[in-house]
């Protein structure tokens, strides 16, 4: 791809980028501009959702405390809820400028987690804060998708494709190859499809694309096929036998497989319209970690299909709106960032919702702005506040040019 290629912005709103006197023009016209209403609609569903949800699995996970969960993820989407708000009012493009710092606190944060983590569950992934556990590697997927797409803007033009597609991939490594050692393998597939993403929308040829994937297939298969042979062992037995098992559930029930297999009885057991009061599954304990990991079985217990398929329709009006934003971008820069938030949150839904069906491994993903978890609700409240502040930057200098932005 030539360099020309590179830099040409996404959309036909992106067609150029605003002189900075139109910028200057432009900037109390931001704090006048709504936020995107479907966009919205989805976060203020999927939050109500997960309160409701939480609400009902957890009465009874601690004695005399039967709003300890619902609680805290009330002040979670809160404090989740004013930053999207204060982010969506700031030009995401001054950030471009700020990628290396950015970048350096990527991965300062996942090194933090090293050296002052705690460990649970015989993994050391988060550092213990007053009020939560802060998870560097959930905020590492916000800042990975900034700093990478402005690499690929402010570099894109010196840089050759095979290069750019180099660099950018041994950017999302590293913090990937930190993550998955503490171990969180979740997140670290989450680092890797962002890069493809992002590399995606900058035009990357179909053949490193396909070089790419072909590269994750024959990595894959050494670590979870060939090397246990061997009896080398790349990642932990553990998470091989969790990684592994959703392909045979039922030659260990009792082991590995046991949650996905609970997690879909409990769905079966809601059928139509759930089961609410009369649940046993998930009060009584049977799919452990119902309230993070699992929670879309909750959903399927307690509301049956009708609430699954609720809950469906916003992520499909949440992940819509984002991938719209890649087209409302007013810039390239833009485009790469909303493109690395939509994967995120596509990638997310569909191995969290997969992995508690019974059709993706077990991997850690949580279910953006259902599951339980301040680092979770947080970061998924600032990409989407990244996706306003596309959304009100392209109404912005929309507006200044005299056009309507149709949605």
């Amino acid at each position: 791809m030539s360099p020309s290629t590179v830099s040409r912005p996404i959309g036909p709103s992106a067609a150029i980028h605003p002189p900075e006197r139109l910028e200057e023009r432009a900037g109390p016209l931001l704090l006048r501009l709504p936020l995107d209403p479907l966009l919205t609609i989805a976060v203020i569903g999927l939050a109500i959702c997960s309160l409701v949800t939480l609400n009902a699995a957890t009465r009874h996970l601690i004695p005399r405390q039967p709003h300890y969960y619902v609680d805290r993820q009330a002040l979670y989407l809160g404090v989740g809820a004013a930053c999207m708000i204060v982010l969506s009012r700031v030009n995401y493009g001054r950030l471009r400028h700020l990628k290396y710092g950015i970048y350096a606190l990527l991965i300062l944060g996942i090194l933090a987690v090293f050296a002052l983590g705690h460990s649970a569950n015989g993994a050391q992934r988060s550092i213990s804060l007053p009020f939560f556990s802060f998870q560097a590697s959930e905020l590492g997927k916000v800042l990975l998708a900034l700093a990478l797409a402005a690499y690929v803007v402010d570099r894109g033009r010196r840089l050759r494709a095979r290069e750019r597609t180099v660099h950018v991939m041994l950017g999302a490594l590293v913090p990937a190859m930190l993550v998955i050692a503490q171990p969180d393998l979740g997140s670290g597939l989450v680092y890797m499809v962002i890069a493809f993403a992002v590399l995606y929308i900058a035009g990357t040829s179909w053949r490193q694309l396909t070089a790419l994937v072909a590269l994750i297939v024959l990595a894959l298969t050494f670590v979870l096929l060939a090397a246990p042979v061997a009896g080398v062992h790349v990642i932990k037995p553990y998470q091989e036998e969790r990684l592994t098992a959703f392909l045979h559930p039922s030659s260990d029930p009792q082991k590995q497989g046991y949650q996905q297999q609970e997690a879909k009885i409990a769905i079966g057991s809601g059928q139509k319209t759930g089961r609410g009061g009369n649940s046993s599954q998930i009060p009584n304990g049977f799919v452990p970690e119902s309230h993070t990991d699992f929670i879309f079985a909750a959903v399927g217990e307690q509301y049956g299909f009708v609430g699954a398929a609720l809950v469906l329709a916003l992520y499909a009006l949440l992940i819509s709106r984002a991938l719209r934003m890649i087209v409302y971008a007013k810039d390239l820069f833009g485009s790469l960032v909303a493109a690395g938030a939509a994967a995120m949150l596509m990638f997310q839904v569909f191995v969290n919702v997969g992995m508690t069906i019974g059709i993706m491994p077990i991997t850690g993903v949580t279910l953006p702005l259902m599951s339980y978890g301040g680092s979770s609700v947080i970061t998924t409240m600032l990409a989407i506040g990244l996706l306003q502040s596309i959304y009100v930057q392209a109404r912005a200098s929309q507006a200044m040019k005299g056009r309507v932005l149709r949605y």
